[in-house]
């Protein structure tokens, strides 16, 4: 990430350098600056409750024409289908620009994590530096992912 990307001002902002950008809760203002990076999808993973969440975040996302998905997963108890259905929606949007967030780019850190190893065949190595700036899995989160990859298969994409 550089000063000059138009989402580094985004809370905890990382472009992965493969389409993908990555956050916390962007407030409703940012949205412009999602959409002129070129993001085509807003994917939130926070739950409607969740510090800083838009009321309407999908039609703030559509006023700047980008599509959106919702895939709120609770902090204290994920659940692996949500985590698969996110899986699901990267695997058919590898030839886009995607923005994925939650409340502090904790949840996407993780399932970014976990996609990597379990979609994209990437090694634990590699695709950790990215998980490690934004925090360690503490238990809850460190069992769930190990599951999230388990569940998730080695489905081999090309890069893109």
């Amino acid at each position: 990430m550089t000063d000059s990307h138009p989402c580094s001002g985004i809370k905890s902002f990382i472009e992965l350098g493969d389409g993908t950008g990555t956050a916390g809760q962007p407030t409703e203002a940012e949205f412009a600056a999602i959409a002129q990076a070129g993001y085509q999808l807003v994917i939130n993973l926070a739950l409607p409750t969740s510090d800083g969440a838009l009321p309407d975040e999908a039609a703030v996302a559509s006023a700047h024409g980008m599509r959106h998905a919702a895939f709120p997963i609770d902090f204290a108890a994920p659940d692996v289908d949500s985590a698969l259905r996110f899986f699901q929606l990267m695997d058919d949007n590898r030839d886009g620009r995607v923005f994925v967030h939650c409340a502090a780019n904790m949840r996407v850190s993780a399932l970014m994590f976990a996609y990597r190893v379990a979609r994209l065949g990437w090694s634990r190595e590699k695709a950790m530096p990215d998980l490690a700036r934004i925090w360690q899995l503490n238990p809850t989160w460190a069992r769930y992912v190990e599951d999230v990859i388990v569940a998730g298969g080695r489905k081999v994409t090309e890069p893109r």
